[in-house]
């Protein structure tokens, strides 16, 4: 009825009032501190961010808790070059630290002295410490001596037991350790050092990292040929895998951590390994036919990601004789999507086909919009702040029984914000969504930081997958042959030496995981 229409709209106007209300990621500045905002700006590499962040909330807390998160304030202050705001922090821990603090404290001291270009006084203090026995520290202590060494003018490398001077045949691990992707990079860093330090010691090969934050991607490869690499992995960034395809001299077999775009054909020896929302996408139009839906829309964020999403997703589903209605971009900036639903959907049609009448007739109607009956499914992939706006304006404007699909992009392990997505389905990792050698990698890191040690997300799980990948590989496997049930999904290579990943199926209720049959035939 036109009164229930009218309350509709009233309680929607309501809705998008109070969650324009809402601060937004971006308006941090208003926001009380916590641990969760400090993670999420330290994800967005803005480490100056979480560190004022980390530095605020020691404040309001004392003890060992106090000391953990002045810590975490130093190195952010260090990743972001903030030299003097650093050595302030490092100062003021207070009372007895434990062990692994006490590491900790040692090391950024260490790098605060690299960071002021003392070299030499940097190699001393490490040279004091003890190798430590965490997998993340161990990484960080072998890094900040290779960078100590750049620093006095000595050859740099070193990691997992080698001395900065010495060459010899390793794996070289390429990274932006420093810099605008630095959060990344560590990430990556501490899961490929935790599959290192699962790997019996007999089997362990050397490993050195090469930031590639300071120095120039050909440099660092030129500098891991000379210092003897026999495998190459990364570097990480779309801009780094391409100037690595660019590089023209003879290195090792290299397992690039993202892809070149698609046109553009690798070189010998180029292997490829990414998270890639593309292939996601892919998964969920092939998810989508072997559900025997074959009609349906899309809603993706406007900007470069949406666009590469939607054109994986409307390729592999035309591909399959699936057909897409229609497609709409939202703008992640707002939380009122309701122009892009609307027209998706065909609401506005409706609307308008009833004013026509309404106008024809010269009389007042009942009415209550109406959304295109021939949808079978939704594509929706989005961030989780996008998403969990998303999914209950698609409710409300009618379309909260049309089965909705999206990306692993679109989940965080959160059972009270994850409350909006009832019904979502996605594809994800063995990481996020349980199996046997996620609990036994998670059992593993809570035993190494039981204070709670580096982030675990997914960039955690594809550095120790991609550490997984290149032993297999350095031991000159074929790569056809390669299948490895990893922490990111069942890999696989491809002809064109893609690492291709097979993942589960997802579907929130209450919050919470629910784990998907695969489709019937």
């Amino acid at each position: 009825m036109l009164v229930r229409s009218i309350i509709r709209l009233v309680l929607l106007a309501a809705a998008a009032l109070a969650l324009s209300a809402c601060a937004s990621l971006t308006e941090r500045a208003e926001l009380p501190p916590s641990l969760e905002r400090a993670e999420a700006l330290e994800r967005a590499g803005d480490a100056a961010g979480a560190a004022r962040v980390y530095e605020e909330l020691a404040a309001q807390n004392g003890g060992a808790e106090r000391n953990a998160l002045l810590l975490r304030a130093a190195r952010g202050y260090l990743a972001a070059h903030h030299a003097e705001d650093a050595a302030r922090v490092l100062a003021l821990p207070e009372g007895p630290l434990s062990a692994e603090q006490s590491i900790e404290r040692a090391l950024s001291s260490a790098e605060l002295a690299i960071e002021r270009g003392q070299g030499r006084e940097a190699s001393q203090q490490l040279a004091a410490i003890a190798e430590p026995r965490g997998a993340a520290q161990a990484a960080r202590y072998h890094e900040l001596q290779a960078r100590a060494a750049l620093a006095t003018g000595r050859p740099a490398g070193g990691l997992a037991g080698a001395a900065p001077e010495e060459v010899g045949p390793h794996i070289a691990l390429l990274l932006p350790i420093t810099g605008r992707a630095a959060a990344a990079a560590v990430s990556v860093r501490d899961g490929f050092m935790t599959a290192y330090y699962q790997t019996p010691a007999a089997e362990r090969p050397r490993v050195r990292v090469y930031d590639t934050g300071t120095h120039s991607v050909a440099d660092a490869l030129a500098q891991a040929s000379q210092q003897g690499a026999d495998f190459i992995v990364g570097p990480l960034t779309r801009e780094e895998v391409a100037a690595a395809a660019e590089f023209s001299a003879p290195r090792a077999p290299l397992l690039a951590l993202n892809f070149l775009p698609a046109e553009r054909p690798a070189p010998a020896q180029f292997y490829q390994y990414a998270l890639s929302p593309e292939d996601e996408a892919r998964l969920a139009a092939r998810r989508i036919l072997d559900e025997h839906h074959r009609r349906g829309v899309a809603l993706v964020p406007a900007g470069d990601w949406g666009e590469r999403v939607l054109a994986a997703f409307r390729q592999e589903l035309q591909g399959g004789g699936g057909e897409l209605l229609g497609t709409a971009v939202i703008d992640a900036s707002r939380t009122d999507y309701t122009g892009s639903i609307t027209e998706v959907l065909r609401i506005s049609d409706s609307t308008a086909r009833y004013r026509r009448l309404e106008s024809a007739l010269g009389t007042k109607l009942q009415f209550e919009p109406r959304r295109r009956a021939d949808i079978e499914f939704i594509f929706a992939a989005a961030q989780p702040n996008t998403e969990r706006l998303l999914r209950p304006q698609l409710r409300f404007h009618y379309a909260g029984d049309i089965p909705t699909y999206a990306t692993s992009d679109a989940f965080e392990p959160d059972v009270r914000a994850n409350q909006e997505l009832d019904g979502l389905m996605f594809p994800d990792m063995p990481w996020m969504l349980g199996g046997d050698l996620a609990e036994a990698v998670h059992a593993a890191t809570r035993e190494a930081w039981p204070s709670g040690g580096p982030q675990r997300g997914r960039l955690f799980a594809f550095g120790f997958d991609a550490f997984r990948l290149a032993q297999a590989l350095r031991q000159r496997a074929a790569p056809g042959d390669i299948s490895l049930a990893g922490l990111t999904g069942r890999l696989s290579i491809d002809p064109e030496r893609r690492v291709r990943r097979e993942m589960d199926w997802a579907q929130l209720h209450n919050g919470e995981l629910r784990l998907l049959p695969a489709p019937g035939p």
